[in-house]
């Protein structure tokens, strides 16, 4: 996998597991059980923690960046 791909799949997922927990908080509010959507959440989350140690291995792969300040002075 590509480290931009990776990135923008965590992005996706966060938003995912955000909405998920909201959902979770109204079934709570409104009684109903929740174990299923709670599986779900889990099994959410372990995918991000794959897709979070896929980018850092990615990212340690990559040659380092030469960092340098835009209209910055070259000694």
């Amino acid at each position: 996998m590509q480290l931009h791909f990776v990135r923008r799949e965590i992005e996706r997922m966060r938003t995912q597991v955000h909405r998920q927990r909201g959902e979770i908080r109204q079934l709570q509010r409104a009684g109903i059980p929740t174990a299923s959507a709670e599986a779900l959440l889990d099994r959410m989350r372990n995918r991000l923690d794959e897709l979070c140690a896929e980018r850092d291995r990615l990212k340690k792969d990559q040659p380092p960046v030469r960092g340098r300040v835009l209209g910055g002075r070259s000694w």
